[in-house]
């Protein structure tokens, strides 16, 4: 995995209860809880990181990060991108603002009226 590229989410998110889950806007009472690990970088993926400064943000959550964090963090990425919740480009991106930030900091109305302008669909 290129740590050069910006990472960010392709996927609307709510971050309630202490608990991060994706979340369908139309739906906004069913969500699908993510792992630990999954939410952090969800939640982190604004489109203006890098995978080094991840990283180096994770590791400074530690007093000694573990040796394996890189790994783990490239294969949370990965499985993040199967499922197409993130994506990784060779530049920073500028989400639109329903991905911008978690569901609860929405106008919902606006979120919706811009996502059909849009035509964004969620796989």
């Amino acid at each position: 995995m290129d740590n050069t590229q910006y990472f960010y989410r392709t996927a609307i998110f709510t971050r309630k209860d202490n608990q991060v889950s994706l979340v369908d806007i139309e739906k906004p009472e069913d969500t699908t809880p993510m792992e630990d690990w999954m939410a952090i970088v969800v939640s982190l993926a604004d489109g203006r990181h890098t995978v080094n400064e991840l990283i180096a943000y994770m590791g400074s959550q530690y007093q000694s990060a573990p040796q394996e964090l890189e790994d783990t963090l490239h294969s949370v990425l990965e499985r993040l991108q199967e499922g197409k919740i993130v994506q990784l480009s060779d530049q920073a991106v500028e989400l639109p603002y329903y991905l911008a930030e978690p569901l609860e900091s929405l106008d919902i109305e606006k979120a919706k009226e811009l996502i059909k302008e849009d035509g964004y669909i969620h796989h």
